[in-house]
């Protein structure tokens, strides 16, 4: 009868710490994700991998596409890095920044579809506000 207990209890407490490990390996995950996407949670930033998709680029060659000084594309090209979203890789004196994931190009998509669908969204809204405001003005 107590070696029964021992064992339920040992199913049990084995259980629950699944459970944890479960719980803190989500956290974890959620957290990279945030991460990733802090990442992205500048204009520049999105700039950059929206001209990085179709290639790699030196800083200078940001720089120039970006109209920015290269002290700034510099900052946002350590933080991409520093999240693994963008790669180095060194052509005899000139550092290219590349997307590491070619799935980063999809995601923008993905979310100029979405930014897309919200403003035909607000475009509706618009148009049935100044119709309510034609109507309204004729009474």
């Amino acid at each position: 009868m107590a070696a029964a207990t021992a064992s339920k209890l040992d199913y049990i407490t084995i259980s629950i710490y699944n459970c944890a490990v479960a719980a803190r390996q989500q956290f974890e995950l959620q957290n990279l994700k945030a991460e990733f996407f802090k990442a992205l949670g500048h204009p520049t930033r999105v700039r950059i991998l929206e001209i990085l998709r179709h290639g790699g680029r030196s800083v200078q060659e940001l720089q120039e596409a970006l109209a920015l000084d290269q002290s700034i594309v510099s900052q946002h090209l350590a933080r991409l890095r520093g999240k693994d979203v963008v790669v180095t890789e060194k052509e005899g004196t000139t550092v290219r920044y590349t997307v590491r994931d070619p799935a980063v190009g999809e995601l923008l998509d993905v979310a100029r579809r979405i930014f897309s669908r919200h403003l035909q969204g607000s475009q509706t809204m618009l148009r049935e506000l100044q119709r309510e405001h034609r109507v309204a003005r004729r009474r």
